[in-house]
């Protein structure tokens, strides 16, 4: 079979990496004390060109801005929570959805640069991941109402990043109600393609039971953003098994970095994205305790991963 990897080039495929390498941003006790500074400098040290946005970043872009180009580092997304399923949280919201726009308007300034950020974004009302509660039982379903407001919410949010010439991304997360694959079928389905695209995490679709790799070929010219990362399987069955939270997978391991853990389709998920004419942001991500996994080694690792794939 033709490979068309090598259609994923450095001109139009950027390789970026995800801060919970260094620090846990959903679970602050999750962190051994890294700075940014030091984080920003191993991403680089590694070999990305981007990266998501961390808690511990400076807020203000006249500060970051200067530490990133220091390191030729751009903002490859910011991370916005919906809640459209829930009550009196729509123009809160949306109004988050324009403080990011108007963040990465600010960190990217009216460069050139071909390296243009995406809005993230993933539907929040109702989620049980930040509780500590048994992750896998626990995860909502939504009603034919919450349904209607999250389509609606998303497209009025997708229309700001499109003004925005920007991509509204979603990412399909575990604990939340877009998590399985019915689910996930059905906000595909039911948004308007122009204004919501997809963002495929690996490892969040395969710890739900969900095939990344049918996924791909499924929406693969709907994918616009791809989170790379690899999944434990003997620490799902143990969520499974033990009814852990969330925030007890991620401390016994859940994650890891491409090729370090027990997804084996990598190469056909790139492939797939290639075939498709993909262009965009690959980040790299592991969301593990920095105590136990170190990130700069970790971060080598999963950069020499997707050299090895791509030959770059």
């Amino acid at each position: 079979m033709t490979s068309h990897l090598s259609r994923l080039t450095p001109d139009k495929v950027w390789i970026g990496v995800i801060p919970t390498l260094w620090w846990n941003d959903d679970f602050i006790n999750i962190d051994i004390g890294i700075p940014y500074e030091q984080a920003l400098s191993e991403m680089a040290l590694a070999g990305y060109v981007g990266c998501g946005v961390g808690h511990k970043y400076p807020t203000d872009p006249a500060v970051l801005r200067p530490q990133l180009e220091l390191r030729n580092l751009r903002i490859s997304e910011p991370w916005v929570s919906t809640y459209f399923t829930i009550k009196a949280m729509k123009q809160q919201t949306l109004a988050n959805v324009d403080k990011q726009l108007d963040f990465l308007e600010a960190m990217e300034g009216g460069s050139d640069d071909p390296r243009r950020a995406d809005l993230v974004v993933s539907e929040f009302g109702g989620a049980v991941n930040p509780l500590p509660v048994a992750l896998f039982p626990n995860c909502p379903e939504f009603s034919e109402e919450q349904w209607k407001h999250l389509i609606d919410g998303l497209h009025l949010a997708g229309e700001k990043a499109k003004a925005r010439n920007r991509r509204l991304c979603y990412h399909p997360h575990l604990g939340t109600g877009v998590m399985k694959t019915e689910a996930i079928h059905r906000l595909m389905d039911e948004t308007d393609p122009t204004l919501v695209h997809m963002l495929l995490d690996t490892a969040h679709q395969a710890a739900a039971g969900v095939d990344p790799l049918a996924l791909a070929k499924a929406y693969a010219p709907r994918i616009k953003h791809v989170h790379l990362k690899d999944i434990r399987a003997d620490v799902v069955k143990t969520i499974h098994e033990k009814g852990l939270s969330f925030q007890q997978g991620i401390e016994a391991g859940i994650f890891t970095v491409p090729g370090n853990g027990s997804i084996s389709t990598f190469p056909q998920i790139l492939d797939t994205l290639a075939a498709a004419g993909f262009a965009g942001w690959i980040c790299v991500e592991a969301e593990q305790d920095p105590a136990k996994a170190d990130p700069l080694e970790y971060a080598l690792m999963g950069r020499a991963y997707l050299r090895q794939l791509l030959g770059w």
